[in-house]
């Protein structure tokens, strides 16, 4: 059974969204701010938190931030506020996804189950060997680990898979509409395609030494990405 910190200090709304998710399976362990939040973490074994960013004592930006120093559970913010520095802030710091309030379950559920798969299928990438190199930039696949040089990358669960579709596609145009597909649902549903383009400038302030010249992600303009066919080492 897939167990949720479910972090809201709205307790008619969490009541409701305990509620749902309990009838469609998942084991929900409910705090009302982060004092209670992190004591519960520290007990228990999570699959997955779903963080409001608003709360008594503090942001779900503080806690999703404490929780990156040592884990990579899978983290979905929930907020009121959806502008793009609201959005880009949560997912720079490590969150996985973010839905708007008012929360509707169902989109709610799909994108539980959406970041959950694509979890899995980062743990269960298979090629033929046991690394990929292009360049500088060298991903051991078993290990989850990125390196640039000698220097490892610190890379969210979406940006390692972004940076995997590209490299595995090395001199394709990839659209946006497939990126977006293979990143976040099977049918690109609850997609913002704002939220692309922030991992693409994230991803590549991670491994270009100069960001206005990338050498290894290009932008197609007006229908995607590619990982240069000739990246060299720098």
């Amino acid at each position: 059974m897939i167990k949720i910190l479910f972090v809201e200090d709205d307790l008619p709304l969490a009541l409701g969204i305990e509620y749902t998710l309990s009838q469609e399976g998942f084991e929900v362990v409910h705090a009302k701010d982060l004092s209670e939040a992190r004591s519960k973490y520290k007990n228990n074994e999570f699959n997955i938190i779903l963080l409001d960013v608003m709360l008594p004592d503090g942001t779900g930006y503080e806690f999703c931030t404490e929780i990156r120093e040592n884990s990579e559970i899978p983290i979905i913010f929930m907020t009121a506020f959806d502008e793009e520095g609201n959005v880009v802030m949560g997912l720079d710091i490590g969150g996985d996804d973010y839905i708007t309030k008012p929360i509707r379950v169902k989109e709610l559920i799909s994108r539980i189950n959406a970041v959950l798969r694509r979890r899995t299928m980062i743990k269960n990438e298979n090629t033929s060997g046991n690394k990929i190199k292009s360049g500088n930039i060298t991903i051991e696949l078993l290990k989850y680990k990125v390196y640039k040089g000698e220097n490892i990358i610190d890379l969210t669960a979406i940006e390692y898979k972004l940076l995997l579709l590209l490299v595995e596609n090395k001199g394709n145009v990839l659209e946006r509409n497939l990126l977006l597909k293979r990143l976040w649902d099977t049918d690109g549903n609850f997609v913002d395609g704002n939220s692309l383009t922030v991992y693409i400038k994230r991803l590549r302030e991670k491994i270009e030494d100069d960001i206005r010249n990338p050498i290894y992600i290009e932008t197609v303009r007006g229908v995607g990405y590619r990982w240069a066919k000739e990246a060299k080492e720098v």
